[in-house]
């Protein structure tokens, strides 16, 4: 006798994992569920499936969950990967047409490796941008995922993190694991009007996932609550001591950093940032207002310098570059890297030693508080607008990465989190900061400033 598994349509990993150890809902039942409805959507979300894999782990978790052994909170609950991330058996294709057909992997990533160890159900891979270089989650190879929150004109899933952040937002999978360097798990969450969380650098171990930026990337996972990033937070950080997210409302204070962040906002982005913080100012937020220049800096070394990354993703993809396969890379991802051939050695050590210092100027200036800021200045821009223009692509794809890009370049993991939506239902976000290695009060904090705001 089936246990309705469509009633836990779109419910956060926590819930199902809860009901799955109750005995309340069969793993198999709702892992088929799953299948079915990703088998009925758009294929430009996933780009493979690992269906017969998936099936006999939610059998083992059945199995566990009646003899009162699970393995953790997400026992039994799917999860789906960004294709950057190897699944043994499966190609790793980073959604380029160059890899399509690249040599399977022979083990599973780190990531995998712990999620498998924690129960979970592995669904298969998700789509993105060619090479995980964009904001904006465009895909001329295997097609461009559109975001679900808008039934009539297609828009931007945002980028790179594309199909992770689209599956979870449609209700495909629960929990969805992206990859970070300037915003592409942050953006995704903005833009689909999901939970997004950018661990600091080096707290989730990169074994198995292939690379942009060795400096930057970052891995992390996109979900429908804050409560479901620390669960996965507690099975994926490499922290080998007990962790502690146990924030109170006395304990936070929010600093909105007046710098070049709030420029050229949306409207509806602008208006729904200050409604949050006077929401969270009730409640007994401490919230202070003040000049960031760390922030200001920051922008400005990027568009006088460059950036790391694109130094950086030259050096991963150069060899693609001065070959014939230059001419089967999308052109907007070429244009980039390109980018990064063009800056000096000196312009890179600048930037290092700058970021190490700005790093710590920061960390002073906060004092303890979390950052609040826009996720991105904009809503999800019509995918019709970026095809037709590679200039307005650009343009477009800058200003959607600017706030989420200064977080990788001083290091501060940050929760993106829904607060509202534009006159077109189209979601904005509240990204919430902190300093390198706060990840556990950081996200303590945004689960109790995400209660406060749900709508």
């Amino acid at each position: 006798m089936k246990k309705n598994p469509e009633k836990y349509f779109k419910a956060s990993g926590e819930v199902i994992g809860s009901a799955i150890k109750s005995g309340t809902l069969d793993a198999v039942e709702y892992t088929e569920f799953l299948f079915d409805l990703i088998n009925r959507q758009n294929s430009t979300i996933f780009l493979n499936l690992t269906k017969e894999r998936a099936l006999k782990e939610a059998k083992s978790a059945n199995k566990r969950a009646k003899n009162g052994e699970s393995l953790s909170a997400l026992d039994g609950v799917p999860i789906a990967y960004k294709d950057l991330v190897d699944m043994v058996g499966e190609s790793t294709t980073a959604a380029s047409d160059l890899l399509r057909n690249s040599p399977k992997a022979t083990k599973d990533a780190d990531v995998v490796q712990k999620a498998t160890q924690a129960g979970m159900v592995n669904l298969g891979k998700l789509n993105l941008t060619e090479f995980a270089y964009s904001g904006l989650g465009l895909n001329p190879h295997f097609g461009t995922p559109h975001n679900p929150n808008s039934q009539q004109v297609p828009r931007s899933p945002g980028g790179s993190s594309s199909g992770s952040g689209v599956s979870v937002a449609a209700g495909l999978t629960p929990i969805a694991i992206g990859t970070d360097t300037g915003g592409s798990i942050r953006i995704p969450a903005a833009f689909n009007g999901v939970v997004g969380y950018k661990p600091s650098t080096g707290r989730v171990d990169k074994t198995g996932v292939f690379a942009l930026s060795a400096t930057f990337d970052t891995v992390g996972p996109i979900t429908t609550t804050v409560k479901d990033c620390i669960l996965i937070d507690k099975i994926l950080s490499k922290a080998n001591r007990k962790q502690n997210y146990h924030a109170k409302k006395g304990d936070i204070s929010l600093y909105i950093p007046e710098s070049l962040v709030f420029e050229g906002l949306e409207q509806s982005v602008a208006e729904n940032f200050e409604k949050a913080i006077k929401i969270l100012s009730r409640i007994g937020i401490k919230i202070i207002r003040g000049k960031c220049p760390e922030f200001s800096e920051s922008i400005i070394l990027a568009r006088e310098l460059g950036t790391i990354t694109a130094a950086e993703a030259y050096i991963e993809h150069e060899k693609r570059l001065l070959t014939g396969e230059r001419e089967k890379i999308d052109r907007r991802v070429v244009r980039r890297i390109e980018n990064g051939h063009a800056m000096s050695a000196s312009a890179v050590i600048k930037l290092q030693r700058a970021r190490h210092g700005l790093m710590k100027s920061l960390s002073e200036r906060l004092n303890g508080s979390l950052i609040a800021m826009p996720t991105t200045p904009i809503t999800a821009p019509e995918i019709e607008l970026l095809e037709s223009d590679d200039d307005l692509f650009h343009s477009i794809n800058l200003k959607a990465l600017r706030n989420t890009a200064i977080g990788n370049f001083l290091n501060t993991p940050g929760v993106a989190i829904p607060n509202g939506t534009d006159k077109k239902g189209m979601p904005t976000s509240l990204l919430i900061s902190g300093v390198a290695n706060s990840d556990e009060f950081l996200l303590s904090a945004a689960s109790l400033i995400e209660k406060e705001l749900r709508i």
